[in-house]
């Protein structure tokens, strides 16, 4: 296994530390701030290292390269942007807190997803539509890496479905702006030019995140090891665990307790730096 570390700031002496805990044959820097440690061996000081340092670390088989992958998968709130857009609209109510609490409990998997997500939304009624071009203005920004990461992928060939519990007012504009192959979401009901406080159709919820991935995964004739998908909260794990290759980025702990690799610190396009030959 290749041991891969990157982050802000990569000092000599953690890598030299690394290399020494994990056995490693040899440092190679691969990117800036991006360091692949040869035919390393895991070790629980490691992580408490990197943890130390605020770096990002992943063992990746030697042979693991972005030709095996035909599909990325993806949340959008909070991983592929950085913000939770319904917490953004509520603000436009005062109802910030009260809904981003609703939020961090359903995220860390205290409550049923389409359950806190109804709560959410009834709080929401009587909110101008104009809201939610507001919200996309003024308050939505691309995760750090988020464009490399995708421009990447494009360029190989490799689908991209964005599926969200959010609303498709934003993943309608992200797959436009992003060039994305595939986007799903919850629908928003609007009447008069305002929000009725309900979600049209069926919710996307964990499960249904997990559908999607296996209905695009199957569209396209491809395997379980040719998925990766990449989120951060409790309703992406079944997500997550219908791809070969799973993210937790900027995650909760019980995302991060789950997946193949974490991606705490640095930003999107370093999920690149897992892949062997991925420039």
């Amino acid at each position: 296994m290749h041991l891969i570390i990157q982050g802000a700031n990569v000092e000599t002496a953690d890598l030299k530390q690394l290399a020494k805990l994990s056995g490693a044959n040899g440092i190679e820097q691969i990117a800036p701030n991006v360091f692949r440690l040869a035919a390393a061996n895991a070790s629980a000081e490691i992580e408490a290292l990197c943890a130390k340092a605020q770096l990002d670390f992943a063992f990746v088989p030697q042979s693991q390269t972005l030709n095996q992958i035909g599909l990325v998968v993806m949340d959008m709130d909070s991983t592929l942007i950085t913000i939770e857009c319904i917490d953004e609209i509520a603000d436009m109510l005062n109802l910030k807190p009260q809904v981003a609490a609703i939020t961090a409990s359903a995220m860390r998997g205290e409550i049923d997803f389409a359950e806190s997500l109804t709560q959410r939304v009834a709080l929401l009624a009587g909110l101008e539509q104009s809201a939610l071009q507001r919200v996309y203005d003024e308050r939505l920004q691309l995760s750090p890496g988020a464009e490399k990461f995708l421009a990447t992928l494009q360029a190989r060939g490799i689908k991209t479905l964005l599926v969200s519990g959010g609303f498709t007012f934003f993943t309608d504009k992200l797959k436009t702006r992003l060039k994305l192959n595939y986007t799903a979401s919850n629908v928003l009901e609007i009447l008069d030019g305002k929000l009725t406080g309900k979600v049209l159709g069926t919710i996307v919820d964990a499960q249904g995140k997990a559908d999607w991935l296996k209905r695009i995964r199957d569209e396209w004739g491809l395997q379980r090891t040719q998925v990766i998908a990449i989120g951060d909260g409790a309703n992406d794990l079944k997500m997550l665990d219908e791809a070969g290759i799973s993210v937790a980025y900027h995650a909760k702990p019980v995302v991060r307790a789950q997946t193949t690799y974490a991606i705490n610190y640095s930003g999107l396009d370093a999920v690149l730096n897992l892949f062997a030959g991925s420039e």
